[in-house]
């Protein structure tokens, strides 16, 4: 009989934080499909975490070369994501966030022809292979004409991203260039619609399930009737559990997964704030008690802490003190921490991925 316990220990393993990581960054990210990636630093370790050599350093590379991308493909939120996949999902996905921008744009005294200024100035600007920081963009936007000041500038640059216009690129130390999609992505994919929510639905359930339906809907920024038409196409891949009384869906093979290393499944886990442990799922009661989910984002801000996780279950949040060689992790319990759980928080801090 499978069991919410189960539910959380499976979904560690699908995710790729228990059991064997993956060969390259690429990989990760590919597998997951996309990457809560509004906090970049946590982003770049939480898919550090899910590969073989556990190196920053790594999923950096992948983003300078272009293998990995940073744009908001869905939810209107900064992802990362495989660079062949962001064509395809900003198209899915992409359009109900900007259904909204007209609204938006009106309260921020914006109009479509700003929108096209904007457009043709960082085009003017990027063409070639250029890349450029934020503000060297917005400075290019705002000479060819377009209003930028106050959340003008920000809400440009999202809606050129959103409408395929732009993406960012390779880093400049610790920021992200603007660079153009279609000459960054060399080669997107395309996909019709119906292909599209059936490979959405195959890749979610497959990289984190269990889950539902509702989880994908919460995690896609999609609608219920797509989503079940997703699943529709995706199902005869996918294996289908119940657990008091909620359908689940997930890859065929997790569960024999998780038997080859549920001791590791079981033990202790330091993860980054928006890890999709988290994020991937929109009800969390499988792994996060509902009396505490103000603690790992207060005040349901959706600035969400680091969280420590033991045997499946999320008990407390943690945090970086100090600096350099003396840095270490701080970790607070909900209640209190099992003395296994305390002991092995200083030596997890110090295995986080490392540039």
């Amino acid at each position: 009989m499978t069991t919410p316990h189960d539910v959380a220990l499976m979904r560690l393993v699908a995710l790729r934080i228990a059991g064997p990581g993956h060969s390259s960054a690429a990989h990760a990210v590919r597998d997951l499909t996309a990457v809560q990636a509004q906090d970049y630093p946590g982003a770049v370790t939480s898919v550090a975490l899910r590969t073989l050599g556990r190196r920053r350093a790594d999923v950096v590379a992948a983003l300078d070369d272009g293998a990995v991308v940073r744009s908001w493909p869905m939810r209107g939120t900064l992802h990362l994501v495989a660079a062949e996949d962001l064509c395809w999902l900003v198209e899915l996905l992409g359009r109900r966030a900007r259904t909204g921008a007209a609204t938006r744009r009106a309260q921020l005294d914006l109009t479509d022809d700003d929108v096209e200024l904007a457009r043709a100035a960082a085009v003017g600007a990027l063409a070639g292979g250029r890349a450029l920081r934020r503000e060297a963009l917005l400075a290019a936007m705002a000479d060819g004409g377009a209003p930028i000041a106050g959340q003008r500038g920000y809400h440009l640059l999202w809606y050129l991203a959103q409408s395929g216009t732009l993406c960012l690129g390779p880093t400049d130390g610790t920021e992200q260039l603007f660079v153009l999609l279609d000459e960054w992505v060399r080669e997107p994919r395309r996909l019709e619609r119906d292909e599209g929510l059936g490979e959405l639905a195959l890749r979610y359930f497959r990289s984190h399930g269990p889950a539902t339906v509702k989880d994908l809907v919460r995690w896609a920024g999609c609608t219920v009737r797509d989503a079940r038409a997703g699943l529709a196409v995706a199902s005869p891949h996918l294996a289908r559990i119940e657990v008091d009384g909620v359908e689940y869906h997930l890859a065929p093979e997790t569960p024999d997964r998780l038997a080859a290393c549920r001791t590791e499944a079981r033990g202790v886990f330091l993860l980054p704030g928006f890890d999709e442990f988290v994020l991937g799922y929109g009800d969390r009661t499988a792994v996060l008690d509902p009396r505490f989910a103000d603690r790992i984002v207060p005040g349901g801000n959706g600035m969400f802490r680091p969280t420590v996780v033991s045997d499946g279950r999320i008990l407390g949040t943690w945090r970086y003190t100090g600096n350099g060689a003396r840095r270490t992790v701080t970790a607070e319990p909900f209640t209190t921490f099992p003395d296994d759980v305390a002991a092995a928080i200083a030596s997890k801090g110090a295995a986080l991925p490392g540039m």
